[in-house]
């Protein structure tokens, strides 16, 4: 896996080869920021954001907000292979300033969540079986972690028929092979 854009442009970081982990593809990823960078449709600057990357597995889409100029990014990962490779991409990059690692259950970290800190993207790419990522939407929203402008991104397979609007305000979706984005709001 490489890093598309920003400072670290081409630097490569590991992967883990865990069934349980699915990659962001670059192919997608590339897509999304884009749509963030230069799309008027998002309406969200990552320069200067504050990023919330849910199910982040190895750290590929936080890291890649870090190389353009995110000021923060709070990366999510419960399995502990995917952390342990996460932790050295952070470490490797020296993005640690930028970084703040959490190995944890998302739904444990929202409810903890204590901070005046707030959001202004929060991506969250859950494993394709996995439909209980919509009672984290609903916490996201009950708890309030979000700027007042913020932008939630959802990376789903094409063939998954969750009726995300009863949750998010949907801005649009972008499908790209398997995948789909969608982008939504509180």
């Amino acid at each position: 896996m490489r890093i598309i854009g920003g400072k670290f442009k081409g630097r490569k970081i590991s992967n883990t080869s865990s069934f349980t982990t699915r990659p962001l593809r670059d192919f997608v990823k590339e897509n999304i920021f884009n749509l963030i960078c230069y799309g008027k449709e998002v309406g969200i600057s990552l320069k200067r954001a504050n990023v919330l990357d849910v199910y982040s597995g190895t750290g590929s889409f936080g890291i890649e907000c870090v190389s353009r100029h995110a000021d923060k990014v709070v990366f999510v990962e419960r399995d502990a292979d995917s952390y342990k490779i996460l932790k050295k991409n952070v470490d490797h990059l020296k993005l640690n300033k930028y970084a703040e690692l959490v190995n944890l259950n998302i739904e444990n970290y929202i409810k903890n969540f204590k901070s005046s800190f707030k959001f202004d993207i929060i991506f969250l790419d859950p494993p394709y079986k996995d439909e209980s990522y919509i009672d984290i939407i609903k916490l996201i929203k009950k708890r309030e972690i979000f700027k007042s402008e913020h932008i939630i991104i959802v990376h789903r397979e094409r063939k998954c028929e969750e009726k995300l609007n009863d949750y998010l305000n949907i801005k649009f979706q972008k499908n790209y092979g398997r995948s789909k984005i969608i982008f939504g709001y509180f």
